[in-house]
């Protein structure tokens, strides 16, 4: 599902969360021991590991939302502009804007080429309030890239160990916006990242003792990599190499390595429901093992069923309303290879004429024509209401497309 990236996954980042989504408190000694699997990082090896035997596999899937859904900045993975004339952000407030800068190192020199004290290279957000020359300002950096901009981004930043959103996000058909949660016209920099937030954009993170969005700096890994399905790798990589360090091929039985396209109907549905349906949190984030059963894990119970599904916060739900769900053996990877970046809606469309065949009388019926869209009326885009900011003073939701696959008489 291209929310990774695309998007930007339940309320991108939310302001708060209950502490069940944190890591038992190291601090703790004298508490029972945790009754779930904690993650150790000495146990992921990361994707240029991968690569070495799956090169053409691991490339392609570098190049998919889900991959690129968090990514440290840098000119190509922040898509908003520093230029003058394109950096700033007006608000609703006359007397407040906020200003997007590029800092290079070269250019922070006094005369005698002596570096300036406290001044380093990076890009920044700024938030300027009052009227020259009685103004005052905030400036903050980039430190996190949230979302692979297929339809928008948001940023993070580091105070000490805790994280915060940056109050300025990029929407890519609307440029620099209020980011999702903060006030029009007003200066925060508050707005804490809670770890479920960062468990659905990040292949995992250490969480320290509270605040709930405390985490080791040193102990993380963004975007989701193929360990983030697949499991840790280290025994997978120990157990592949002989003694003198060269890959074995073909990959032995039992590899020490999940392998998500033999799961069950039911976890490879949670394996995608994990960040694209609704749940609160049983267990700490980063604790849920792919493959496991997800209620174990989230509450998936909805408290009030009668409520509409959002098409961005619970993508799997609206798949279960679905008869071709029901009537058929279909899971997301009947229609979603992750491994690849998918966008064309002609070969989603021969997935669905896999089962309802052209000549059917169900098309006769209807006067359908054989299409090479089946997507844009049986799934379309609507509004979510999870995601919603500001922009030149008006409200804005991004449309998502629905995975509830119908016939929408009352939209078409």
């Amino acid at each position: 599902m291209t929310r990774a990236a695309t998007t930007l996954v339940a309320l991108m980042l939310a302001a708060t969360q209950s502490q069940t989504g944190n890591a038992p408190s190291r601090a703790a000694t004298q508490s029972p021991a945790p009754q779930y699997a904690t993650r150790n990082p000495a146990d992921y090896v990361g994707d240029d590991t991968c690569r070495f035997c799956h090169q053409d596999k691991t490339d392609a899937y570098h190049r998919t939302a889900h991959y690129l859904t968090s990514r440290l900045p840098n000119r190509d993975s922040i898509l908003g502009k520093f230029i003058p004339g394109e950096n700033i952000l007006t608000t609703a407030n006359p007397g407040l804007f906020f200003r997007m800068d590029e800092k290079r190192v070269e250019d922070e020199k006094l005369e005698g080429g002596v570096q300036k004290s406290g001044n380093e290279s990076g890009f920044f957000q700024t938030a300027v309030e009052g009227k020259p020359p009685h103004t005052t300002s905030r400036t903050e950096r980039f430190d996190v890239v949230v979302g692979s901009g297929t339809k928008g981004q948001t940023y993070l930043f580091w105070k000490d160990e805790e994280l915060f959103q940056l109050p300025v996000s990029y929407w890519t058909n609307l440029g620099w916006v209020n980011s999702p949660g903060y006030r029009d016209g007003f200066v925060n920099f508050g707005r804490m990242i809670a770890p479920r937030c960062l468990e659905c954009h990040a292949t995992y993170f250490e969480n320290l003792p509270p605040p709930p969005n405390r985490f080791n700096r040193e102990g993380f890994a963004l975007g989701l990599q193929c360990e983030k399905c697949h499991g840790p790798g280290r025994e997978h990589v120990q157990r592949e190499q002989t003694a003198g360090g060269q890959a074995k091929s073909p990959p032995a039985p039992g590899a020490a390595i999940l392998n998500p396209a033999h799961f069950p109907r039911d976890r490879q549905i949670d394996l995608c429901a994990w960040c694209h349906a609704h749940g609160n949190p049983l267990l700490p984030a980063f604790t849920y093992t792919p493959g496991d059963p997800l209620d174990k894990y989230l509450d998936l119970q909805r408290a009030d069923p009668k409520a509409p599904l959002d098409v961005h916060g619970n993508q799997v739900g609206l798949l279960k309303l679905s008869r071709c769900f029901a009537a058929s053996t279909m899971t997301c990877f009947t229609c979603h290879d992750v491994h690849v970046a998918q966008h064309n809606l002609a070969e989603f469309s021969q997935r669905c004429l896999g089962c309802h065949k052209p000549d059917s009388a169900t098309f006769a019926k209807a006067g359908h024509p054989v299409s090479e869209n089946c997507i844009d009326c049986h799934m379309p885009k609507q509004e979510t209401s999870q995601i919603v900011f500001n922009s030149k003073g008006k409200k804005n939701r991004p449309q998502v497309r629905s995975h509830w696959i119908r016939v929408y008489e009352d939209e078409n």
